[in-house]
C-alpha cells in the first residue's frame, strides 16, 4: 500500500488507537484527533491526504467537519463512519463529498480497502471532486436503516443518484421499501419541492392506466366527460414512480418507451403531443432481465429504466438489521398510538430474529404495531408476536418460557448452529467472553461466526 498520510477523528479512543495502530504498521504517517474541533486545529500543521472521521460527535459532527474541509482542502479525501447508518446520513455524506461511508463496528479489511482505492484514485487523478451540494440539505425521516453492507451500499447510491435526472430501476421483494427509496431520491433531488407521483402499475387494467398516465381529452371514450391531466403532466419536473412496472403489457410498455425517448406524450384521444420533464422511477419485484429473455418485457424499455439499478435484498438476507428497525419501528409506533415505547424481551428478539419474514420490513411493521397495541408489560414478550404467523413465531422462539430459538425440521447444520449461537449471545447479554466459554471456542471463533452469520449482539 502506497504510503500517506492519514487523520483519524473519533471521539471514541479505543477506534482512534486502533485505526492509528493498524495504519501506521502500514507505513502511512497517521495523526488523530478526538473531536473535530481539534481536527480543524490540526489540519494548520498536518496536511493530510485522507480524513477517516466519525459522524456522531459532540458540538461539531462528522457531516460539518467534511463540509469545513471541503472548503479549506478540496483536493483530501474524506471517508466518514457511523454507529447509526441511515439512509439521510449516507446521502448527505455522499452529496456533501464524502469518497465513501463505512457503518461501524469497523472492518479493518474493509476501511483498508477503501483507503486503498481511494488512494489509487487519487493516483489517477479521479473521484475526489466534491459535490456542490451542502451536506445539510433536506433532512427527511425516510424510515430507512440499516448497518448491512448492501444496504449501506444502496444508501450510497442513492446519494450519488438524487441529483441526477438519470432513470432509476429499484428491483426488490413485496414490502423490501422500495417506494420509500424512491421518495428519499426524489427529496434530496434539486427537485424535491416538486410534485411526488406514485402510480401502482398492476392495480389497474391497461386502457385506465393509459389514461391515469397520460391523461385524456373530453369524448375520447364513454365517460369521458371533461378533459383530464395524467399524472405526467401533474408531476411537472418532479418524479413520478412506476411502481410494478413489470406487471405493464408490452402495449403499454411501447408507449412508455416513447414517454421517455421524446420526453412527450399523447393524452387518450388527443391529437397534440405534451412535453414532460419529469423524472421517471420504476420498481418491481419481477426478475425484468428474466422476462426480458422470455418476451414478456422490452429489453429497450428495460435499459431505458435501469440506467441506474438498485437491488434492494430481502429481509432475510439482513437478519442483523432486525434489531435496528425494531428500536426505529416501535419508536415510531409508539409515538404514533401515544403509547411508552416497550422494550423487547431476549425471547421475543429471537423469535423476531428468526422468521423468515417472507413480507419483509412491512411484515415486521405489523408484526410489531400489533405487539405494541397487545403489550401489557413493559416489555414485548413472544405472546404478543402471535398472530396469523404465530406458530413460525412460537416455532423460532421454541416456546414461551423455554427462552431458547428452535430449528425448523429440515433445518441444515449451518442454521442450527447459527440459531444456536444467537441464542447464547442473547441469554448472556452479549457478553462475548461468557459466550464464547459456553460455546467452547474461542473469542476469536466467536467473532468469526457472529460476522459469517449476521448475528445480532445486545
Amino acid at each position: 500500500m502506497t504510503t500517506a498520510r492519514l487523520l483519524v477523528v473519533d471521539d471514541d479512543e479505543s477506534i482512534r488507537r486502533t485505526l492509528a495502530a493498524h495504519f501506521s504498521e502500514l507505513g502511512f504517517e497517521v495523526v488523530d484527533a478526538p473531536s473535530a474541533e481539534a481536527a480543524l486545529s490540526r489540519l494548520s500543521t498536518f496536511e493530510p491526504d485522507m480524513i477517516l472521521t466519525d459522524i456522531q460527535m459532540s458540538a461539531m459532527n462528522g457531516l460539518q467537519l467534511l463540509a469545513r474541509v471541503r472548503e479549506c482542502m478540496p483536493e483530501t479525501a474524506v471517508v466518514v463512519f457511523t454507529g447509526f447508518a441511515d439512509v439521510q446520513g449516507a446521502v448527505d455524506a455522499i452529496k456533501g463529498g464524502a469518497y465513501d461511508y463505512l457503518s461501524k463496528p469497523l472492518d479493518l479489511d474493509e476501511v483498508e480497502e477503501v483507503v486503498e482505492r481511494c488512494l489509487s484514485d487519487r493516483k489517477a487523478g479521479s473521484g475526489l471532486s466534491p459535490t456542490t451540494s451542502s451536506p445539510m440539505a433536506r433532512r427527511a425521516s425516510d424510515g430507512l436503516v440499516s448497518r448491512h453492507p448492501a444496504m449501506i451500499e444502496v444508501f450510497k447510491t442513492i446519494g450519488a443518484v438524487a441529483e441526477s435526472r438519470a432513470c432509476v430501476l429499484i428491483q426488490g421483494e413485496t414490502g423490501t421499501g422500495k417506494e420509500l427509496i424512491a421518495r428519499t431520491i426524489h427529496r434530496n433531488s434539486t427537485s424535491g419541492d416538486a410534485p411526488f407521483v406514485a402510480v401502482n402499475c398492476s392495480a389497474m387494467p391497461e386502457n385506465l392506466l393509459e389514461s391515469e398516465l397520460f391523461g385524456h381529452v373530453r369524448g375520447s371514450f364513454t365517460g369521458a366527460t371533461r378533459d383530464r391531466r395524467g399524472r405526467f403532466e401533474l408531476a411537472g419536473s418532479g418524479t413520478i414512480f412506476l411502481d410494478e412496472i413489470g406487471d405493464t403489457s408490452l402495449a403499454f410498455q411501447a408507449k412508455l418507451l416513447r414517454v421517455l425517448q421524446e420526453r412527450e406524450f399523447y393524452p387518450v384521444g388527443s391529437e397534440h403531443p405534451r412535453r414532460t420533464e419529469a423524472r421517471v422511477v420504476a420498481a418491481t419485484h419481477r426478475q425484468l432481465k428474466d422476462m426480458v429473455a422470455k418476451g414478456e418485457f422490452r429489453e429497450d424499455l428495460y435499459f431505458r429504466l435501469k440506467v441506474v439499478e438498485i437491488r434492494v435484498p430481502p429481509l432475510r438476507e439482513r437478519r442483523s438489521d432486525i434489531p435496528v428497525l425494531v428500536r426505529h419501528i416501535l419508536s415510531r409506533v409508539s409515538r404514533e398510538i401515544d403509547r411508552p415505547m416497550p422494550a423487547v424481551s431476549p425471547e421475543a428478539m429471537t423469535a423476531l430474529l428468526n422468521r423468515d419474514w417472507p413480507g419483509n420490513v412491512r411484515e415486521l411493521e405489523n408484526v410489531l404495531t400489533r405487539a405494541v397495541v397487545f403489550c401489557r408489560g413493559s416489555a414485548i414478550a413472544p405472546r404478543d408476536l402471535e398472530d396469523e404467523s404465530s406458530a413460525h413465531a412460537e416455532e423460532a422462539a421454541g416456546g414461551e418460557g423455554r427462552g431458547s430459538a428452535a430449528a425448523p425440521a429440515g433445518a441444515s447444520l449451518g442454521e442450527m448452529e447459527r440459531l444456536h449461537v444467537q441464542r447464547v449471545l442473547i441469554q448472556t447479554g452479549g457478553n462475548k467472553t461468557a459466550a464464547a466459554k459456553i460455546l467452547q471456542v474461542s473469542r476469536p471463533t466467536l467473532h468469526r461466526m457472529i460476522k459469517e452469520y449476521e448475528l445480532f449482539t445486545p
